[in-house]
């Protein structure tokens, strides 16, 4: 009851308003109207979701990437995974690429079983330039160079910044920046020589517009991953190469939560924040994907595209926090609005 009254006490002095006049003739203070509003700091309960259900069903026609090669780096879980599971279901060759060659074996078998193409696990370190050479050569040798290259690869944890040893700032950004920059350059180089074009996405997130602090590494790194974007949709396009973003709000996967969510009570923070009350899928996240990189896209190229079921601009507005507010306490606000007078 002290967090409710303290909110709507601030909310009447923000409003400038004018209290009522009480049986004795002495106007009302604000803390006697605030105590009448017993507003809780919980978002009011609805049905909204029912309005925003996932749709985990490809998107794109059967064989839209049929004759196509696309590369995912950490293609061996999470979003990468569901990126390259979308990609071959609808007739891409795909290689996915990791450190750890184990998980991509059996994540490759997995979508080859489902989807009847071939899907070829290939090791890589995006922080190593050798490593990702030596990747790419074994790409090129097994399937060709690539129509579609996903940098997927990341790194990231929960952490003050003033706990950051130096190294821990240089892991994120090794593989974050430097590791995009590695697998672009490298790919790029050989299109531009073979005269063919491709279609590049990165995935960052959402905070890299307005920063965020106990992530500032990724936050960083993930900003540097969209200038370069956007300067080689600029520049590259002569080449026949598009550049785009996605930048997802929550989707939960385990590797990412098991980092940034290690108790689980953020999830249920950011479920009740968020405009559309859950959280992302992976299989939705993997349509928008598909569609950016696919020819369907074409005019598509130098967009960061953010996609978060509305919580960006949902935490950015000073005043959605009145999503709190339930009808009949907005009735007794507009009263208290009317009958304020004078600026």
């Amino acid at each position: 009851m002290a967090a409710s009254w303290s909110w709507s006490h601030k909310l009447c002095r923000a409003l400038l308003i004018r209290c009522p006049t009480a049986k004795n003739g002495k106007p009302f203070k604000p803390h006697t109207v605030s105590r009448a509003f017993s507003i809780s700091h919980t978002y009011q309960s609805d049905d909204r979701t029912q309005h925003f259900q996932p749709q985990s069903a490809p998107m794109l026609p059967a064989g839209a990437f049929s004759g196509k090669v696309a590369i995912v780096t950490g293609g061996g879980t999470g979003l990468g995974k569901g990126m390259a599971a979308r990609l071959s279901e609808l007739g891409a060759q795909v290689v996915i690429a990791s450190r750890n060659f184990e998980a991509l074996q059996k994540t490759a078998e997995e979508i080859a079983d489902k989807t009847n193409n071939k899907v070829f696990p290939i090791p890589m370190n995006v922080r190593d330039p050798e490593s990702v050479k030596a990747a790419i050569d074994k790409m090129e040798e097994v399937c060709g160079l690539p129509h579609v290259v996903i940098n997927n690869a990341a790194g990231n944890f929960i952490s003050p910044t003033e706990r950051l040893s130096p190294n821990a700032w240089k892991t994120v950004v090794d593989i974050v920046l430097n590791g995009t920059a590695n697998v672009t350059l490298d790919v790029g180089k050989r299109l531009i020589k073979a005269k063919q074009g491709a279609a590049f996405l990165a995935i960052t997130a959402t905070y890299t517009s307005s920063g965020s602090g106990y992530v500032v590494p990724s936050a960083a790194a993930k900003a540097g991953v969209e200038a370069m974007t956007t300067s080689l949709a600029a520049e590259w396009g002569k080449y026949g190469m598009r550049f785009n973003c996605i930048a997802p709000g929550p989707i939960k996967t385990k590797g990412a939560f098991s980092r940034l969510d290690p108790t689980g009570e953020w999830e249920k923070m950011i479920e009740k924040r968020n405009p559309t009350r859950r959280l992302g899928e992976i299989e939705e996240h993997a349509n928008l994907a598909s569609y950016v990189v696919s020819d369907f896209a074409s005019w598509l190229t130098g967009s960061v595209i953010r996609f978060d079921g509305g919580e960006f601009p949902s935490l950015a507005g000073e005043f959605n926090s009145m999503d709190m507010i339930p009808p009949e306490q907005w009735d007794m606000l507009e009263q208290l609005i009317r009958q304020t007078k004078g600026s």
